[in-house]
Formats: structure tokens, C-alpha cells, sequence
């Protein structure tokens, strides 16, 4: 069999790659272990979230199938973190995990160019350096010419229940066993990550009188261009543990895998199990958990918050002792899943292996944690396996671009010893990457790629339109004080106003409701409601915007100063060795990507930048 490009694992990343690459006239062919578990949601069949929304409706913008399928599988949609500003508001869909998979199965199967194998990859084939094809268990090879690889939890991966210990990348799959060895004979270095999964309770088991009632957005925001809108079809609920609950796992701590020696990876800090929290925060005897449906007709429901790899009798003491929970019945025990990872520093910012042309690597084996970072590398990975069958330059995402050039430059250059998960506290210039801009930034290149249709394109561009011609308005409308205008100030805003100013000028007032305006001001009465927010937020942000675009200005053309290919980092005085060790062995471009690299200090990159200055490359 042969193929341009073959893709290994058929999750997020996987599903994303093959779809980007096929839709940009490659043949594809994808290598899954199981055709029934394309698209699966192994843990919570939720998609985005604070920072992890950012990360969708960016992947979406470049012609990414994420968040359409999160639209059409969603149940109940809704934004996080609305007591803050709209920079780090977070959408996210709790989805049906079934229609979920389905969708993807039936996208990807539909494509022209795409073949979907189930079979196991044991391993890679490379002549003169390079990656030329990909052995199968069965004894079958695929040649291609680019490999990406998107295994997931799948690399060695052990699942741990208490004592209980069962090879396994999820619950119920088998795991990929000889791809990791072969992958570290090509001179890849590998860790060990952990993550973990909360029991499934049965829906019918719950007493929902003694739960508390999670409700949707009122009017529900898609995350896909291509969808009109989106409605919402159940509710969530919420829990509180007891204080009997942090007694239980503290007297069973002894019995967790992940204290008693027996899981060596490294869990997530920012998703943590039960018994993490437990050790971590021992002053916070309660806890919050989310009690969320995995299907719009099934039985299972997800416990939010209570990952676990504790014992089955502990979990079953545990869920019991949480009011409302106290008669749940167990459909699936929590777990946890140690697997394999390749070590940061190993790919360049196209997500192609440095020492091993041919291979890119996309998703959790990449180290990252999380159903829309996978999604995002994928989709980059797919894309630049295309581009680079072309003879085309990759594509690469700013820091100052997106949240999917934050994703990948920490991914490639910050030395992480967790699953790394996206926060809006990891990009600097957040107030410029809220979601409302994302298709402005981004979705020019998708119709570049062939991704996103120009239809689409310009029926976006006549919505910027539309919101920037209200922003000017806004702007430069003058509002004296007289009875009128006072009066028609008082019904917009609620506030009052004693010296002449313009719209602009009452929206920037703290004493200012932004969502009661955008309801009341009659300049923004054509636009849809979502616009409406939109145009007050870059209205009352608009000097801090101003702002970090010239930081962005300045930042910018200090990391494009390019480092000679000639240089020789020991002939510069002052630098460490591990710095010295970091610049030969990564052998950067640019002063950006030295500053990124681990090891390298704000002290060598100062010592750098004043070399280039001298040089007058700066």
C-alpha cells in the first residue's frame, strides 16, 4: 500500500490531520486500532472551555471540523468565565459522545483521498534518515511520504484501578505497544504523563431533588462558522462533597496508585484527581463536582471533578458519601492511564520531528492534555504535512496571532514535566486573541489553504463590516447634554451625563452595564446580538488594545532578529553551559526562538540581543 501521507491514531488529531490533508489534494491513508472509536471521547464529552474555546474557534477559523461537530453533538452550551472580561470568556458544549464520533466517522469516511485501516502501527521505516513508510502488525507496510502521528494515550499505555494494573490506552482498548520503541530508536527521547478518567454513574440511580440545577446560555453561541445556530437540549447538574468524603481518600491514600509508587508518570496539574486535590489542598475539606450527561438518550453520566484511580470499594464509598449520590449505581469505575510521551524540544514549530524528517507528531503524544489541543495540532500537522508535500513553506501561528501559535510554541521550546493544557494566562497578548476575533485573524489563511470556502469568507467580512462601521459611529457621534440626549443616555446606559462626550465615551464608564447597553443603543440595532457585545468590548477596551498592539510591535521585531547561521555560541562570553548546550544542540533562527528554548535565561537572552545589536541586526 502506499499513500502521500499516513496518519497514525483517528482521535482529534488524528481526524483533523487526515481531513486537512485530503481536503488539500493529498492521499491519506489513517491507521486506527479500532474503526467503531474514530473521534472518540474517552473522558468528558465536552468540548472547549477557558482557553480551551480560544484553542476551537481558531482551529475552526482555519477550516478545522472540531467545532462543527461539537455544534450539531452539543447538549447544552455554555460560556465560562463571564465575570471577567470577554478577552478570557470560555464557550463550551457539553456534547453527545456517540453523535460526536459519528460525525467524525462519517466526515472523515466521506472524504475524497481518505482510507481508514484498522490495524496497529508497530513501527517505522526510514532510509537515509528519513521516515519512507510504516510497518502494521499484521506484516503489512505503508509506504507514504510524510507520517504523523497522533497515538494519544495509546504509547505503552497501563491502566491503574486501585491495585489493578491491565495494559490499555483507554478503558476496553489494547495498547500500542512496538511504536514507542521504534519511535525512540529513531532518537526520539520519550517520558512517561499520566491522566486519569471519573466513574460513569447510571442517570436513573441520581436523586436530582438533591442536586443543583446547571443551566445553558440564554441564547447559546456557535463555534463553527458554518453553523447557524445551535440549541440547547438538557441540563447539567452540580454537587458538593462532605468533609466525610476528604476523610475517606485521606485514610485509602495508601491504596491510590499514584501515592503508593506504583504510577511513575506525572498528572496534570490543571485537571487534577480527587486524591491530588485531597493532598494538595488538605484545607479545603469540600469540593465541587459537575454531574453531566455523556448522551442526549443514554444511561451514563459524568461525575466533573472526581477523576480517580482510587480502589472500586473506595470510589463506591466516595460517590455514596455525596448528597444526591448516595444510591448511584456504577456503570464504569474512574481510572487512571500512564503512557508514553516524546520529550519537548524534539519538534520544530511546523510539528515536524528535528532529527527525523518525514515524521510530524500532533496531540497527547506531543504531551498536551485535552480533546481541543489535540484537535489544534492536528489540524496544524495535517496542514503542514501538505504543505511540505508541495515543496510550500509551513504554516506557523504567532504567539501574537492565536492561542494556536501559544499551544504550539510552548510545545515545541518550554520544557514541560505535566500534560500541558491551555489557559488564557499563557498568552500575552490575550486582550487581541479573544473569540470574537478569531475568524478576523485567522481565516484568511484557511481560504489560502483551500480550507474554508470564499462564500464563507465573504460573508464574514461583511459582519467585520458591519461591526467596525458601528464602532466608528460610536465614535465620533457627539452627545451634548440637553433633556433629549440626557434622556436617551438614560434609557441606553442607565447613567447620566453632565458635559458634552460621544457614545464611545459613556460606554468606557465603569459605571456602565457593556450587556445592557449593547441591548439599549440604537446605532447597533441591525447587528446580532453577539455582534452587539462585540462592538461595546473593542469599544470599552479600545486604549488597552492600542496598547498591546504596539507592545505586540515592539516584542515582534525583537524576536524576528535573526541569529546568523555562522554563529558560534562559544565565542560569546557570559553564557552558561546548559545555555551553550540549549543553542548548539537547537540551533535557532531567531532571537525569539532562543528565548524559548529551555535552559535559556532572560540573562543569555539579553546577552544575546546585545551581541546582535552590536551587530546591528537588531
Amino acid at each position: 500500500m502506499r499513500a502521500d501521507v499516513v496518519v497514525v491514531g483517528a482521535g482529534h488529531a488524528g481526524c483533523e490531520a487526515a481531513i486537512a490533508a485530503a481536503r488539500m489534494g493529498a492521499r491519506v491513508i489513517v491507521v486506527t486500532l479500532s474503526r467503531a472509536r474514530v473521534g472518540h471521547m474517552p473522558c468528558n464529552p465536552a468540548v472547549g472551555g477557558v482557553g480551551k474555546g480560544h484553542l476551537v474557534a481558531e482551529t475552526d477559523a482555519l477550516g478545522g471540523v472540531q467545532g462543527w461537530a461539537a455544534d450539531r453533538a452539543g447538549l447544552q452550551f455554555k460560556t465560562l468565565n463571564r465575570s471577567r472580561g470577554p478577552a478570557v470568556w470560555g464557550p463550551r458544549a457539553q456534547c453527545d459522545k456517540n453523535r460526536y464520533s459519528q460525525l467524525l466517522r462519517g466526515l472523515l469516511l466521506g472524504i475524497h483521498g481518505v482510507e481508514l485501516i484498522e490495524a496497529e502501527v508497530v513501527g517505522l521505516e526510514s532510509d537515509d534518515g528519513r521516515v519512507v513508510a510504516v510497518r502494521l502488525g499484521d506484516g503489512r507496510r505503508v509506504e507514504a511520504r510524510a507520517v504523523i502521528v497522533t497515538t494519544g494515550t495509546f504509547l505503552d499505555g497501563v491502566l491503574h484501578t486501585g491495585p489493578e494494573r491491565r495494559a490499555g490506552g483507554r478503558e476496553d482498548e489494547p495498547a500500542s505497544r512496538g511504536l514507542g520503541n521504534s519511535l525512540a530508536e529513531h532518537g526520539l527521547e520519550l517520558r512517561r504523563f499520566k491522566t486519569g478518567t471519573p466513574p460513569r454513574l447510571h442517570r436513573d440511580s441520581l436523586d436530582y431533588s438533591r442536586l443543583t440545577e446547571e443551566q445553558g446560555d440564554d441564547e447559546p453561541r456557535p463555534f463553527s462558522w458554518r453553523t447557524r445556530a445551535v440549541r440547547n437540549r438538557c441540563l447539567c447538574w452540580s454537587a458538593r462533597t462532605l468533609e466525610v468524603v476528604q476523610r475517606i481518600i485521606e485514610d485509602n491514600l495508601h491504596r491510590s496508585p499514584l501515592f503508593s509508587g506504583q504510577i511513575v508518570g506525572i498528572g496534570p496539574r490543571y485537571c487534577p484527581s480527587i486524591e491530588d486535590k485531597v493532598v494538595r489542598f488538605p484545607h479545603h475539606r469540600e469540593h465541587t463536582l459537575f454531574i453531566e450527561p455523556e448522551g442526549l438518550d443514554g444511561e451514563s453520566m459524568y461525575v466533573n471533578g472526581l477523576a480517580t484511580s482510587l480502589p472500586r470499594d473506595v470510589q463506591e464509598r466516595v460517590v455514596r458519601s455525596v448528597p444526591g449520590l448516595e444510591r448511584a449505581e456504577f456503570l464504569r469505575y474512574g481510572y487512571a492511564v500512564e503512557y508514553d510521551v516524546v520529550a519537548p524540544g524534539q519538534v520544530s514549530a511546523a510539528l515536524t520531528a528535528r532529527a527525523v524528517p518525514g515524521l510530524w507528531l500532533a496531540g497527547q503524544v506531543l504531551g498536551t492534555s485535552g480533546y481541543e489541543e489535540a484537535a489544534g495540532l492536528g489540524l496544524l500537522a495535517g496542514i503542514n504535512a501538505a504543505l511540505a508535500l508541495r515543496g510550500e513553506a509551513p504554516l506557523v501561528v504567532g504567539r501574537d496571532e492565536g492561542y494556536l501559535g501559544v499551544l504550539v510554541d510552548d510545545v515545541v521550546h518550554v520544557e514541560h514535566r505535566e500534560p500541558y493544557r491551555m489557559l488564557t494566562s499563557r498568552a500575552e497578548h490575550r486582550l487581541l486573541l479573544g473569540i470574537d476575533s478569531a475568524r478576523e485573524r485567522l481565516m484568511a489563511r484557511g481560504v489560502e489553504l483551500g480550507l474554508v470556502p470564499k462564500r464563507a469568507f465573504h460573508v464574514e467580512h461583511l459582519r467585520w463590516d458591519a461591526r467596525e462601521r458601528a464602532r466608528q459611529e460610536l465614535e465620533r457621534t457627539r452627545l451634548n447634554p440637553s433633556t433629549e440626549t440626557r434622556d436617551a443616555v438614560r434609557r441606553a446606559c442607565r447613567v447620566e451625563i453632565t458635559a458634552p462626550t460621544t457614545w464611545a465615551g459613556v460606554l468606557r464608564r465603569t459605571d456602565v452595564d457593556p450587556a445592557l447597553a449593547a441591548a439599549g443603543l440604537e446605532a447597533l440595532s441591525d447587528l446580532p446580538s453577539e455582534d452587539r457585545l462585540v462592538v461595546v468590548s473593542r469599544v470599552r477596551y479600545a486604549g488597552y488594545l492600542e496598547r498591546q498592539r504596539k507592545e505586540v510591535a515592539r516584542v515582534r521585531r525583537l524576536r524576528e532578529a535573526a541569529i546568523p547561521e555562522a554563529f558560534e555560541p562559544r565565542a560569546l562570553p557570559g553564557l552558561s553551559r546548559e545555555v551553550l548546550e540549549a543553542l548548539e544542540r537547537h540551533r535557532p533562527r531567531s532571537l525569539g526562538e532562543a528565548a524559548r528554548l529551555p535552559g535559556v535565561t532572560p540573562a543569555a537572552v539579553a546577552i544575546l540581543a546585545g551581541w546582535l545589536s552590536r551587530r546591528r541586526e537588531v
